[in-house]
């Protein structure tokens, strides 16, 4: 669910704190929760490339009591109800595996533990959503940029790794966006890269908001890509 104003790192940290709080509140010191933030919320916590994200997808395990938790903390703060959520869990890009490879973040009122999911584990994920109208090959991109830039870069090999690692082979990921991380580690101008697929991504959301006002319910998951690819060929035109 997308909130109509950002989470930065500072204000998702409070967030964060104070539904530890709540929580604690409901359950007492004795019931313990843990939370996987993945996606936007991943990003914004471990790099510095995006300042902020507007939904906050996560893996949620605890008591059936943090979903009260979660909307008396929207309340306080004027966010949507399921600010946070595990909506995720039912995309593609999901699998159990995620908590072997999530690192730890924070425990806050020593109760709810957050964790993240970084770097080559995180491109996996990006890659197998593949969005075009999203942040997911920024993302990517920016991933690859800031790991670079911290003297860890990742090659395409521990890319391959991470996603046999959640996903048994590399053949679940598209051609086109096999193709993608390829193309983008070879030529290795990440920054440049960036800016590029970073505007692609802007105007082909624009082009389907554009689309979705003249043709409403014609999108699906299964034909968005398609329509995509008809927009921008037309545009060109």
């Amino acid at each position: 669910m997308l909130s109509n104003q950002p989470f930065t790192k500072e204000n998702l940290d409070q967030y964060l704190k104070e539904l530890a709080k709540e929580f604690r509140k409901r359950n007492g010191k004795v019931v313990p929760a843990e939370i996987v933030l993945i996606g936007g919320a991943s990003i914004v916590i471990n790099y510095g490339f995006r300042e902020m994200t507007y939904d906050m997808d996560a893996i949620i395990d605890a008591a059936s009591s943090m979903k009260d938790a979660i909307n008396t903390v929207g309340d306080k703060f004027h966010l949507p109800n399921g600010w946070i959520n595990d909506d995720f869990m039912r995309t593609n890009s999901y699998t159990p595996r995620i908590h072997r490879y999530a690192k730890y973040y924070h425990t806050y009122s020593n109760i709810v533990t957050f964790r993240t999911v970084t770097g080559a584990h995180l491109i996996a994920m990006k890659l197998r959503a593949g969005r075009a109208y999203k942040y997911d090959r920024s993302d990517v991109i920016g991933i690859l940029w800031e790991q670079e830039k911290r003297g860890d870069p990742l090659t395409l090999e521990r890319i391959q790794e991470a996603i046999e690692d959640l996903y048994d082979s590399y053949d679940v990921i598209s051609e086109e966006m096999k193709l993608f991380i390829e193309q983008a580690m070879k030529d290795g101008n990440y920054e440049a890269l960036y800016n590029r697929v970073r505007q692609a991504e802007i105007e082909n959301r624009e082009n389907l908001l554009e689309y979705q006002e003249t043709k409403p319910g014609v999108i699906t998951g299964d034909n968005v890509n398609d329509i995509i690819a008809a927009l921008r060929k037309r545009k060109e035109r």
